[in-house]
């Protein structure tokens, strides 16, 4: 929903994998504000990997080289 891509990982002490489809291409940031851990995220465009990135916490605005209908955010915990 709209409203879980919002949340993302933002305020999760713990969290699994977190998988987000888009209804169409785009180049929509993200951020890290509130999350407590580093996360991996890669994005994903016609079910092939179009950009990775280590995002640390409290990053304004990431985004990846091209456009994706898919992102992937893996947790980092320590």
């Amino acid at each position: 929903s709209w409203l879980s891509r919002v949340r993302g990982l933002m305020f999760r002490k713990k969290s699994k994998p977190l998988f987000f489809i888009f209804d169409k291409p785009t180049r929509t940031p993200i951020h890290s504000f509130f999350v407590k851990f580093p996360f991996i995220a890669i994005w994903f465009l016609n079910g092939k990997i179009v950009d990775k990135m280590l995002v640390m916490p409290w990053k304004f605005s990431v985004s990846p080289t091209k456009k994706f209908d898919m992102l992937l955010e893996i947790p980092i915990e320590s």
